[in-house]
C-alpha cells in the first residue's frame, strides 16, 4: 500500500475514490472507465502541480520517506558481484555503513554509503543509517585499499548524521570523520558521490568528499537537520519549516551555491514512486562521471578535488 506524506492528502484522497471506483466495477460489473480515468488525470495533474512547487519542508519529508530506494537497493540494482568488506581492523564492524568491491559496468569499482534499513529490525541493525567512529574508520580502509588498487571511488549518502551517543564520542567520533576528509582529499583515485536521501552533517560529508557530487530531486543536504537547527535558533522544533528554509539545504540551492555538481530528475512524486526509475537516473550519472574522470590523472585528480573544496561557497545566489 502507497504511503502518502502530510501534503499529499488531496492526491491521497483521489487515490482513494479511483480505487473505490475500481472496485466497485469489479464486484457489480459496472462500466466505469471513463470516470477512472478522468479522476486519474485529475491526481496526475496535481501530483505534478505539488512536486513542482515543494518547500523545502516538504522535500525534507520527502527525502526522509521509507519507501525512497536505500543504499542496498542500489548495490543489488548497479553493482555486480559485490563483495561486502566489514570491520575497521580497530574496534569493530559498523553496520551503518556498508561497502565492499564489485563491478560497475563492467568496471571495477570500490563502493560505500550509509545504509538506514527499511523496516523495524532492519533500521534497528543499521541504527538508522547513523555511523558511529568504527563505521567511518570503516569507510577510511575501504577508500585506501580502493586507492591500493587503483579503483574508483563510489559513494552513496544517506543519513540523518554522525551517532550522537556518547560511547562514540568517548571513540573519537569528530576525529574519525575528520579523517575520512583528510584522505578523502588525498585520494589518487576518481570519486562520486551521490546523495540518495538524507546528507546530514558531518556524518553525510565524511563520505561526500568527490570529483563530482550528485545529488537527487527531492534530497537534501544540510550542516544539520531542520529540527536541530530550530531547537538551537527558537528553542523549539515547532520552527522547523523556518529552519528548512534558511539553511538551503534543496539540491536546487546547493547547486546554484556549487556544494554539489549536478542534480538528477526524480519520477514524478518522488524516488518513492518508481524506484526502478531514480535508480537508473543514478546509473546514467554515475557511468557518464566515471566515464569522464577516467580520463585524468592522479595528479589532476587530486588538484582538481582540492580546488573544488576550496572554493566552494564562494560563489552565491544572483
Amino acid at each position: 500500500m502507497r504511503r502518502f506524506l502530510d501534503f499529499e492528502k488531496p492526491i491521497a484522497d483521489l487515490d482513494g475514490k479511483i480505487a473505490e471506483l475500481r472496485h466497485l466495477a469489479e464486484s457489480d460489473g459496472v462500466n466505469i472507465g471513463e470516470e477512472v480515468r478522468r479522476l486519474q488525470a485529475k491526481s496526475e495533474k496535481l501530483l505534478r502541480s505539488t512536486y513542482a512547487t515543494l518547500t523545502a519542508w516538504q522535500k525534507t519529508q520527502v527525502a526522509r520517506h521509507q519507501d525512497r530506494p536505500h543504499l542496498t537497493d542500489y548495490l543489488d540494482a548497479l553493482i555486480a558481484d559485490f563483495t561486502p568488506l566489514a570491520g575497521d581492523r580497530l574496534y569493530g564492524e559498523d553496520r551503518a555503513v556498508v561497502g565492499g568491491m564489485g563491478r560497475f559496468h563492467g568496471r571495477a569499482v570500490m563502493v560505500m554509503g550509509q545504509e538506514k534499513g527499511s523496516d523495524m529490525e532492519s533500521r534497528v541493525r543499521h541504527n538508522f543509517g547513523m555511523a558511529r567512529p568504527e563505521g567511518y574508520r570503516k569507510a577510511q580502509r575501504l577508500m585506501k585499499l580502493a586507492e591500493r588498487f587503483a579503483l574508483p571511488l563510489i559513494a552513496f549518502v544517506d543519513t540523518a548524521g554522525a551517532y550522537p551517543g556518547i560511547g562514540a564520542e568517548e571513540r573519537g567520533q569528530a576525529e574519525a570523520i575528520a579523517r575520512c576528509l583528510d584522505i578523502s582529499l588525498s585520494l589518487k583515485v576518481p570519486v562520486v558521490a551521490a546523495v540518495i536521501g538524507e546528507g546530514g552533517s558531518g556524518g553525510a560529508i565524511a563520505l561526500a568528499v568527490a570529483d563530482r557530487v550528485l545529488m537527487l530531486e527531492h534530497s537534501i543536504y544540510s550542516v544539520i537537520s531542520p529540527e536541530g537547527c530550530a531547537s538551537i535558533l527558537w528553542r523549539s522544533a515547532k520552527q522547523s519549516k523556518e529552519a528548512a528554509e534558511a539553511l538551503r539545504l534543496t539540491a536546487q540551492d546547493l547547486e546554484r551555491l556549487r556544494v554539489i555538481d549536478e542534480v538528477l530528475a526524480e519520477p514524478l512524486g518522488g524516488a518513492h514512486r518508481s524506484p526502478v526509475e531514480a535508480i537508473a537516473a543514478v546509473d546514467a550519472a554515475l557511468k557518464r562521471c566515471l566515464d569522464i574522470l577516467a580520463g585524468k590523472s592522479p595528479e589532476q585528480l587530486v588538484s582538481g578535488r582540492r580546488q573544488k573544496f576550496l572554493t566552494m561557497g564562494k560563489a552565491g545566489f544572483g
